[in-house]
């Protein structure tokens, strides 16, 4: 089935065949079947979200405590030429723990040079990797424990604003530094397709991660750069009008956004590229870089070199070339909003 639309039409897109839509007069092709393990690149998968904190015992605390996610690893690293190289900055110093979910990383660092940087609450409407969701099962909501845990829900009535249409409930919160979590809690279809509770086994309290979000000024702009990167179609779009739902979700005044998707595997792992048309979302003024406070991810490759020189050729911007490390490869990059991403090949 091939369907045909106009971007201007407020439209949710969710069909399980193939089909193409018309935006900002170019054509993108979606296939809500794809997933990047489909794609015919060296990309193994989106490995894990890294969350660049000021303090990294209270941000352990508080994600620990919360998730139950288990600490895999623990380092502290300085005077190490390769990371130099690897940061583009002379002296690098942090200290990082690294924690297993049922079904991705989570890698929190402190950079020591952040130390002394003032902490802001991040806008939800970005732009930039605003954040990053947690999914629960409805019967053991997630969001109950990252509030016992100090978080301050964002949504405007405090309570999760629920879509029986999806079957998920949904909320907004910060974290002690600031950080944007959004927090969901599946049930009936929704929990099935996320593929409960084979998802939650190996550790945690019924708590799993699903999603790197963008925020961007043109969200089909970064939409073709990620196609182009990850050589895979986009699963789907929608267009939200001004609803009470979107304003008791944001805590914004007439609200309206524009959401894209990438399948990251067959359950509920996604990217979500998103820009806020009301309030509009500002366009990044400057490149982040790799330490900066915030979230980033990283991309597992097989080959990191065929990778590097393919990006290359799409025109990525990288940091430097990949660098030698202790147990992988690593390389920093920019996509075309100036996020940065890594790619990273493990060695044996």
């Amino acid at each position: 089935a091939i369907m045909k639309f106009w971007a201007k039409v407020s439209i949710i897109f969710i069909l399980p065949l193939f089909f193409t839509i018309s935006l900002n007069a170019e054509t993108f092709e979606f296939d809500a079947r794809t997933t990047l393990l489909d794609t015919p690149t060296d990309i193994m998968g989106l490995q894990h979200i890294a969350l660049s904190v000021q303090d990294l015992d209270r941000a352990l605390a508080f994600y620990q405590g919360a998730t139950g996610f288990q600490v895999i690893s623990r380092m502290k690293i300085q005077d190490d030429p390769a990371i130099n190289r690897l940061f583009q900055r002379d002296n690098v110093v942090y200290d990082r723990a690294v924690l297993q979910a049922p079904n991705w990383i989570l890698e929190l660092t402190e950079y020591q040079h952040n130390d002394d940087l003032p902490l802001t609450q991040r806008p939800i409407y970005g732009p930039g990797m605003s954040h990053t969701c947690y999914q629960s099962p409805a019967s053991d909501p997630g969001h109950e424990k990252f509030v016992a845990q100090g978080a301050r829900v964002l949504n405007r009535n405090q309570h999760p604003v629920y879509s029986p249409t999806y079957g998920v409930s949904y909320i907004y919160a910060y974290d002690p530094e600031g950080n944007v979590m959004e927090l969901e809690q599946l049930k009936g279809k929704a929990l099935d397709d996320a593929g409960y509770p084979e998802v939650a086994q190996g550790g945690g309290q019924n708590i799993w991660m699903s999603q790197v979000s963008l925020f961007t000024h043109d969200r089909d702009r970064l939409m073709h750069f990620y196609e182009k990167v990850f050589a895979i179609k986009p699963s789907r779009v929608m267009e939200t009008g001004s609803t009470s739902f979107a304003d008791n979700l944001f805590d914004l005044d007439n609200a309206k956004v524009k959401i894209g998707w990438f399948r990251l595997d067959q359950r509920s792992k996604v990217m979500e590229i998103l820009q806020f048309i009301n309030p509009a979302t500002p366009k990044a003024t400057e490149k982040q870089k790799p330490s900066d406070l915030g979230y980033s991810f990283t991309i597992e490759v097989r080959n990191i070199e065929k990778e590097y020189q393919r990006l290359s050729e799409l025109g990525v911007g990288f940091l430097s070339k990949p660098q030698a490390l202790k147990d992988y490869l690593e390389v920093f990059a920019h996509d075309i909003d100036g996020n940065v991403f890594s790619l990273r090949q493990m060695t044996p």
